[in-house]
């Protein structure tokens, strides 16, 4: 497969694109306003339609045996791409809508493949998922998970088209390692077409993935991400998990953190991400004579690196479940710790500042 022509399929519709926003802008653009946007001037949020056009170019170049584990992928994802791309056009499409969408992208994979995870490392765990509607309901849960996670790391330029190519040559050299090149062949095609939308989108961000581009990308990256270990025992979950540990925990903090303010919703939107923290703590700190625009594209290279630590520690241990764990719950403890520092100044919450969110919730 020529991954070439696929990022460059990708570079062309996303410059296409930007060069007719004004035919399209009164329907795709992103306006600046917004609790949790740092751009700062209206952009074109439909850059999903590039990642489809690069898919389906790497559809069109794949063998059959690509083919096989591509086509279905693609297909159900069309859902998660379709609900993400009419959020990014009309702005009306809730949460729990999408987060629904990204379910049903995952149960409908599960079905057109007969295959859930059933391998997480766990054995207690995998006893029970041998019961397949379980089994798909876990996958699907997992997959919605992954997708949604995608979605709220997109938030500067480059980070997570970034990610996502660093998780899927990492997926991919893992499945080289274990001699399955379709398999290998499908990640780096999707690894070329997020480095295609990064070249247009890093460092002035002049078009955005939008929703749909970070549902359908996150979908594919949760489906390869089960997969792999169901197609080599020698490898679980706690491998892929790790992989894609960062966007997971973003996730999981986000909520918890949405759930302990007071009038917050788990969905509502809020400028207290990692990345924000970033941004605000470090790069405007350091450096703040630099444009918005470079500020903006800088912050999301520096959030590339524990993404590239957690995928060289997955690469390296891959068939070690207990240095996945160690690994996994390591960098989840220096996450905590680097996120609470950015936020509150201090490594560790100290008593009076815990008896003092106590007594902000009642």
């Amino acid at each position: 497969m020529d991954y070439f022509y696929i990022g460059l399929t990708v570079v062309l519709i996303g410059l296409a694109i930007i060069a007719t926003v004004d035919w399209h802008g009164h329907l795709s653009l992103d306006s600046s306003y917004g609790v949790q946007k740092i751009h700062t001037e209206a952009t074109p949020r439909i850059g999903g339609v590039a990642i489809v056009a690069g898919l389906g170019m790497a559809w069109w170049l794949s063998g059959s045996e690509t083919a096989r584990i591509l086509a279905p992928m693609l297909l159900a994802g069309s859902i998660a791409f379709g609900f993400g791309l009419v959020e990014d056009i009309t702005k009306r499409i809730g949460v729990r809508a999408r987060l629904l969408a990204t379910l049903a992208s995952g149960v409908i994979v599960c079905l057109m493949t007969d295959t859930a995870m059933q391998n997480t490392g766990v054995p207690p765990l995998d006893w029970a998922l041998e019961f397949m509607p379980l089994a798909i309901a876990f996958t699907a849960f997992a997959i919605g998970g992954v997708a949604n996670a995608t979605n709220i790391i997109d938030g500067f330029n480059g980070l997570a088209t970034g990610a996502i190519s660093l998780m899927f040559v990492t997926i991919g050299a893992l499945a080289t390692s274990l001699n399955d090149a379709a398999f290998a062949n499908v990640c780096f095609a999707l690894a070329a077409c997020s480095l295609g939308f990064f070249a247009i989108n890093w460092p002035l961000g002049k078009i955005f993935l939008g929703d749909g581009g970070a549902y359908l990308l996150g979908f594919c990256l949760a489906w390869m991400a089960v997969l792999l270990p169901m197609r080599h025992d020698e490898v679980n979950a706690w491998t892929t998990l790790l992989i894609c540990s960062g966007p997971v925990l973003e996730v999981m903090f986000s909520v918890l953190r949405r759930r302990a303010r007071e009038g917050h919703h788990p969905g509502q939107p809020d400028k207290l991400h990692m990345h924000h923290m970033v941004h605000r703590r470090i790069v405007c700190q350091l450096w703040p004579n630099l444009s918005a625009p470079i500020k903006n594209g800088l912050t999301g290279l520096l959030c590339l690196v524990p993404v590239a630590l957690t995928c060289a520690w997955a690469i390296v241990f891959a068939t070690h479940t207990l240095a996945l764990v160690a690994g996994t719950v390591l960098f989840a403890l220096l996450y905590s710790l680097v996120y609470f520092r950015l936020t509150q100044f201090r490594w560790f919450a100290s008593t009076e500042s815990r008896q003092l969110k106590l007594a902000n919730r009642h």
